[in-house]
């Protein structure tokens, strides 16, 4: 090959390379899938009720509810409560901590996971970003939809941010007895059984 041809072969190189760095860099960033890991997600609101749907929100307090049974993160708890609320005619909404997949699965879950495990909308479940408590998420979201939340918490470091929790019947409580959910603090009135 002479020196021409080369000088042609490494032109066109170069003018390719060019080309192909214009491509890439027109390109919007990628983002990463909804759901994944990530300190600068922003926080994702559980559906408000649609018009026509009067059925009460109750709120789960995800991460507290699947250590009810032999205090061992476990999905049965949750399962049983969701279905509970369902039956009563409510529309049950979970919150969970991040690390939720980790301590149910041993790997991080997002919303669609646990919307399949729970099988409830993807709009009931709310993950809170990575590094972020799940309580001042589940009480915000509890006060803007007036709805009672079902848990073993008492929120008192909470109580001066969101007073209403303390009043009588916002929270439900809850235990498991011969491999069946309990909730104390729902009556006839909250829909029969």
């Amino acid at each position: 090959m002479d020196s021409m041809s080369i000088g042609i072969v490494v032109a066109l190189l170069v003018l390719g390379l060019l080309v192909l760095g214009v491509i890439v860099l027109r390109q919007p960033p990628r983002t990463p899938p909804r759901g994944k890991r990530g300190g600068n997600r922003q926080r994702r609101a559980l559906a408000a009720p649609q018009a026509g749907d009067d059925r009460q929100i109750v709120l789960i307090d995800g991460s507290n509810v699947m250590h009810w049974m032999d205090n061992t993160p476990q999905l049965n708890p949750l399962l049983q409560v969701v279905h509970d609320l369902s039956r009563r005619g409510m529309k049950p909404g979970v919150v969970f901590d991040a690390n939720v997949g980790y301590k149910l699965m041993g790997k991080f879950m997002g919303e669609r996971d646990l919307s399949r495990l729970l099988s409830l909308p993807l709009d009931q479940i709310l993950v809170v970003p990575t590094g972020k408590q799940a309580d001042p998420f589940l009480l915000e979201t509890a006060r803007d939809l007036k709805a009672r939340i079902v848990t073993n918490d008492r929120f008192r470091d909470w109580t001066d941010q969101f007073p209403d929790v303390a009043t009588p019947d916002k929270l439900v409580t809850g235990e498991m007895r011969d491999g069946r959910v309990w909730l104390k603090g729902m009556t006839a009135k909250d829909g029969a059984l």
